[in-house]
C-alpha cells in the first residue's frame, strides 16, 4: 500500500510539495476521527492516531513546521499539540482566515510554501489558497471535489501520516527517515 500511496496522484502535486515548509491541520475529522464523546461529568474525549503523531514529529525534525487551526476549543487538543511539539496552535477560530493570515505572517512564509489538510466546508478556503489542499478520504464530497489530493485513509485513521510521508518524500527526507529505523549490528 505504501508504494501505491506514494505514487498515485503524487505527480500532480510533486513540484508544489517540494516547496512546503508548513503543514496546517484541522483537528476534528482530520487529526481525530471526528467523533466527540462527552462523559457524565462534562469530560470531552477525542480519538487521536499515534501514527499521525509520529508523522508530524518527523516533519518537524526535517524542517517542515506544523500548525493547527481549528474552530473548536479543547484542553485535549492543547495537550496533544504540546505532546507533539506543535507551538502554532489556533483554537476556537470562528474566522479561520484571520488565524491563517496571522500564522503565515508570524512564521514568515508565503502561501506557496503551505499545505493545508481539512475535511469539511470551513476548511475549504484555507485549502484553496494554500499551495496544496489535502483532504482526508472521508471528507465532505464537495471538499473532495476541490482538493488537490484526497488521502487513501480517513481522518483520525492515518490520513495525516500519509500526508507526512508524501511531504517527506517530496523533500528528499523519507528514505533517510526510514533508514534511521533499521536495526544495525554494527
Amino acid at each position: 500500500m505504501e508504494s501505491d500511496i506514494l505514487t498515485t496522484n503524487i505527480d500532480s502535486i510533486q513540484s508544489k510539495a517540494e516547496k512546503i515548509k508548513l503543514l496546517i491541520c484541522d483537528v476534528d475529522g482530520v487529526l481525530s476521527d471526528g467523533k466527540v464523546y462527552y462523559g457524565s461529568n462534562g469530560e470531552e474525549f477525542k480519538n487521536f492516531n499515534i501514527k499521525d503523531g509520529l508523522g508530524l514529529k518527523l516533519l518537524q525534525s526535517n524542517g517542515i513546521q506544523v500548525a493547527i487551526i481549528t474552530g473548536r476549543k479543547s484542553d485535549i487538543v492543547e495537550r496533544r499539540a504540546k505532546e507533539l511539539g506543535i507551538s502554532h496552535l489556533y483554537q476556537g477560530q470562528s474566522d479561520k482566515q484571520a488565524a491563517y493570515d496571522e500564522l503565515l505572517n508570524k512564521v514568515g512564509i508565503s502561501k506557496v510554501q503551505v499545505a493545508h489538510v481539512g475535511d469539511d466546508l470551513p476548511d475549504l478556503p484555507l485549502m484553496q489558497q494554500s499551495a496544496i489542499g489535502f483532504c482526508v478520504a472521508d471528507a465532505h464530497w464537495y471538499v473532495k471535489q476541490n482538493a488537490d489530493y484526497v488521502t487513501h485513509l480517513s481522518g483520525g485513521c492515518g490520513a495525516v501520516r500519509e500526508i507526512c510521508d508524501i511531504l517527506l518524500k517530496a523533500n528528499g527526507c523519507l528514505e533517510k527517515v526510514l533508514k534511521a529505523y533499521h536495526y544495525s549490528n554494527e
